[in-house]
């Protein structure tokens, strides 16, 4: 595949011109330590509707909005004290909150998809702490994907995924290299009396635990309140059979932990030789799209273990695998 000449190295001429597209209601490509997110001025409402647009994605599933820190964070949320206690210890980092909005937040409405609360997310990565200094507004940024489908972990992933450059929408893909966490960030609700997982990720509920007691996660029942809780998400093209131990002849293998002596398969790919759950978290996303190819039946999957990050991965699995909508 060609470079897309959306591609710009991250330097400070093209901070200021990505600020500038923000500011003019562009959609800007950037990296965070979780996965790329498609950019918007978390301000205005046709930036805001132009990122639905662009993914395809249901206007009843809310936006991360992206902030400096604690103190933007306060210009737009009711911050209690678990809200204070979480962002001292993972901001910036991968944990996004749902808070409850102020009433005069400077927010398009478009973000909380009609509802009173807004997820905020202070990211750790340069390049994205460099972007937003440069455009002085908060930013909303779901993953930088077709909506459904493999969330993208490299700026060539972003490239594929928008070939028409979102039909003009989308000015910049501010290429920082490979996302080191790779998979989403947490997202914790704190708008109730007990925190409450919305979506698993590197920040497990055994650290939330430690921190706040006892944390509850939501169930399949609960209501689109943030990213990434619809049933069928994370979707290569090929279905995507869980728990094998074995591929078939014509299926895509995606193993974890030894696999030498386990036969079969069109093709395979291994998140982790040494069950290394950091790893394997990293390598998910850039290995189901490797595999996600013609030719092939299914893209099975060994089991992996439902603990700490485990948790996170098995969510991603699951949603990928789950039976697909209707267009």
């Amino acid at each position: 595949m060609n470079a897309s000449p959306l591609l710009q190295s991250p330097s400070p001429d093209s901070y200021a011109r990505a600020a500038a597209a923000l500011a003019d209601g562009r959609l800007v490509a950037f990296p965070t330590e979780t996965v790329y997110g498609l950019g918007a001025d978390a301000g205005a409402d046709r930036a805001v509707a132009a990122v639905f647009a662009a993914k395809g994605r249901p206007s009843f599933n809310p936006l991360i909005v992206h902030v400096d820190d604690m103190d933007a964070a306060d210009r737009l949320a009711l911050l209690d004290d678990r809200a204070v206690r979480a962002m001292e210890v993972w901001w910036p980092g991968p944990l996004t909150l749902v808070l409850p909005r102020r009433t005069d937040a400077p927010l398009s409405l478009l973000v909380s998809a009609g509802l009173d609360s807004v997820a905020l997310r202070a990211p750790a990565h340069p390049v994205a702490r460099a972007l937003l200094a440069a455009s002085g507004r908060p930013i909303a940024a779901p993953s930088a994907n077709r909506s459904g489908h493999v969330s993208p972990t490299s700026p060539l992933h972003v490239a594929e995924e928008f070939p028409d450059a979102a039909n003009g929408a989308l000015a910049m893909i501010l290429a920082g290299g490979r996302c080191p966490i790779g998979l989403e960030s947490t997202v914790l609700d704190l708008t109730g009396e007990r925190p409450v997982i919305l979506r698993p990720g590197s920040v497990t509920p055994e650290e939330l635990a430690a921190a706040f007691g006892p944390v509850e996660v939501a169930g399949g029942g609960t209501g689109v309140k943030a990213p990434g809780m619809l049933a069928s998400h994370y979707a290569p093209g090929l279905p995507v059979r869980l728990d094998a131990d074995r591929p078939g002849p014509d299926e895509a293998f995606l193993a974890f932990g030894p696999d030498q002596f386990i036969p079969g398969g069109a093709e395979r790919l291994n998140l982790s030789q040494n069950g290394d759950l950091h790893e394997a978290a990293a390598n998910l996303f850039a290995m189901l799209r490797a595999l996600d190819r013609p030719g092939r039946s299914a893209i099975a999957v060994m089991p992996i273990p439902d603990t700490g990050l485990g948790l996170a991965i098995n969510d991603r699995l699951r949603r990928a695998a789950a039976p697909r909508s209707s267009p």
